[in-house]
């Protein structure tokens, strides 16, 4: 049966989508968590649904739109995987081959992996290489090949191939692969291979494209505090384009997402992507050592997850001061975009809109995470886990997280995070108190969270093959330094 049949099929049996009601509901919802403002975009029954709430500038007054502009950070990466996989279905890459093979001069601080490092790995977070390396390269086209000069001086996190780590850095290289591969910027490449042909008008990367729309401005602050707007639009600088550089409306992210519920086609029937790469990009290529926070596996550019048997595809991206979400469930024919402004309970307003909508448009219930039902915040409940290993120190490039047990003899961890090497003092220290979730001989699972009104979020101490000690904490991992 083909994927149109399918999605016909689903369309005729879910429930209209109630656009009344659901603006309701994100209006609701903003004003209770103090979300300045947010556009919303559903793929159900067929078409393709946009709501906005709120303002862009809390300074101005403006207000959120459909056709607002949004920043949507990491949810980037999906768009340049599809790219390399688009390139590689071409014949013009081999995912499989050493990176070196493709950019010769490409170099990262371990000379053994700067050889075996695959454009694989790359793709599905695996390659072992520090993932936060930011450097403003300039606004040239060459910023670039000049960031991926500076990769060489970048370590590793783990040996390539031992464990997933989210790895921004990775992303920018393969930018580069894509600009070597086609002769034209990542910008164009994006524009000529995806925008264009999927109809995406509303989708850019570049500060002077986004200034011809309405634009959201990002703010900060705590959970339950009105938040403040931040003093610069973006801090990125344009070498940050492949993995978080791209802007656009609510509506074009999900416009994008169509195109893997629709097997590679756009609206009108052109094949951009063919369906065996959709498939590819789509199929669990590594287990994540936390199974909660995108879902339980990673494919090539995409969080795979599982929910009452629908299995489903996404990302999250956040910049300075906005957040953005995409979830989709292909066999159900839905897909859905929250692009935001701030606010410090953001992941709880998505987290509600997502269970409720994906309830009713897909008939899944998506699964929560947390310590047992009422178990106390500072009480470990009934798990019995014996800490002692997990306390230390754990370091990887710019930042260091110190694992403490609580006092009196609790047996509840408390993880400090903070700024460390070049980004030392740069941030205030931040704070998570762990309850213990679930534990094996292999793995131990905590339920974090800085205060009652923050959503918990899963921190998982597990060892590699070799012994070596890590905690996987915001889908990356960390060694045990001390």
């Amino acid at each position: 049966m083909s994927q149109s049949l399918n999605l016909n099929q689903h369309a005729a049996a879910a429930p209209a989508f109630d656009s009344a009601r659901w603006q309701a509901r994100l209006d609701e919802l903003l004003a209770a968590h103090h979300i300045p403002g947010a556009s919303l975009a559903v793929l159900a029954d067929g078409g393709i649904h946009e709501l906005a709430s709120g303002i862009l500038h809390t300074g101005t007054g403006v207000g959120a739109t459909t056709d607002s502009v949004f920043q949507i950070g990491s949810i980037s990466k999906g768009y340049t995987a599809t790219l390399v996989v688009l390139l590689a279905d071409a014949g013009k890459l081999d995912l499989n081959a050493p990176v070196v093979d493709v950019l010769p001069d490409f170099a990262v601080a371990d000379a053994v992996a700067t050889g075996t490092i695959t454009v694989r790995q790359l793709l599905n977070h695996t390659s072992g290489i520090e993932g936060d390396f930011v450097s403003d390269t300039g606004r040239g086209d060459d910023c670039l090949a000049r960031y991926v000069e500076g990769v060489r001086d970048v370590g590793l996190t783990n040996p390539p191939g031992a464990t997933m780590s989210y790895s921004s850095t990775a992303y920018n290289v393969l930018g580069r692969i894509v600009e070597v591969a086609t002769g034209l910027t990542w910008d164009e490449a994006l524009k000529e291979m995806l925008c264009d042909p999927l109809g995406l008008a509303h989708t850019m990367t570049l500060p002077e494209e986004v200034l011809r729309f309405r634009a959201a401005m990002g703010h900060m602050g705590e959970p339950g505090k009105a938040p403040v707007p931040t003093p610069l639009w973006n801090m990125l600088p344009r070498s940050a384009g492949p993995y978080g550089g791209i802007s656009a409306t609510a509506a074009d992210v999900v416009r994008f997402a169509r195109l893997f519920i629709d097997g590679g086609t756009a609206p009108d029937g052109t094949r951009v992507l063919s369906a065996g790469a959709v498939e590819a990009m789509l199929t669990r290529e590594v287990e994540m050592p936390d199974q909660w926070f995108l879902g339980a596996h990673w494919g090539l550019g995409w969080g795979l997850f599982e929910w009452d048997g629908a299995r489903g595809f996404g990302h999250d991206g956040s910049t300075f001061g906005q957040l953005a979400y995409l979830r989709a469930i292909p066999e159900a024919g839905i897909a859905l975009a929250l692009l935001t402004n701030g606010g410090g309970a953001a992941p709880k307003v998505f987290e509600t809109l997502c269970r409720e909508l994906t309830a009713e448009l897909a008939g899944v219930a998506m699964p929560g995470f947390g310590p047992a039902e009422g178990a106390p915040a500072v009480d470990p409940g009934q798990l019995a886990v014996d800490t002692a290993p997990f306390v230390g120190g754990y370091r990887r490039e710019g930042f260091l997280m110190t694992v403490t047990d609580r006092p009196a003899g609790e047996g509840v961890l408390q993880v400090k995070y903070e700024g460390a090497d070049g980004l030392k003092d740069t941030f205030d220290p931040l704070y998570w108190n762990l309850v213990p979730v679930s534990h094996t001989p292999s793995k131990t699972v905590f339920a974090g969270r800085r205060n009652e009104k923050d959503a918990w979020i899963p921190v998982v101490f597990y060892a590699l093959a070799d012994g070596s000690r890590y905690v996987h904490f915001g889908v990356r991992a960390t060694a045990k330094s001390a």
